[in-house]
């Protein structure tokens, strides 16, 4: 999907990603997909300037991969040392926390491509 996403987007972008990982029996997915897609398009919303992106929802053997390509250049990264009170930086530990897998490939083309895995054998 192309989007362009504002600050209510992820709210209808869990429901397609819900409804598909219900009609590929991977429901016990939904909770750590939703909340990783969710992570996903607030970082576009708060750091890309025109707030477009592909979201990808690929079916894997054991699970699911969701990726989230847009065109800003700078890449994200898990701040080391976030104190208790910031309001900033909690979203990537916590998509650690939840999924598999992620991770984040430049583009060659410019931009760059942040992902997730969740596999069925963790539910």
């Amino acid at each position: 999907m192309r989007l362009t996403v504002g600050e209510h987007a992820a709210r209808h972008v869990r429901r397609i990603v819900r409804s598909f990982l219900r009609e590929w029996e991977m429901a016990g997915l939904s909770d750590a997909a939703e909340l990783g897609v969710t992570e996903l398009l607030a970082n576009v919303v708060r750091h890309v300037p025109d707030r477009r992106c592909t979201l990808l929802l690929l079916r894997l053997p054991g699970g699911v991969r969701v990726e989230v390509t847009d065109g800003f250049d700078a890449l994200p990264s898990v701040p080391v040392g976030l104190a208790p009170d910031a309001e900033n930086g909690r979203g990537l530990a916590l998509l650690a926390a939840v999924t598999d897998a992620w991770g984040v490939d430049p583009e060659p083309r410019g931009g760059k491509t942040v992902w997730f895995e969740c596999c069925s054998e963790r539910v």
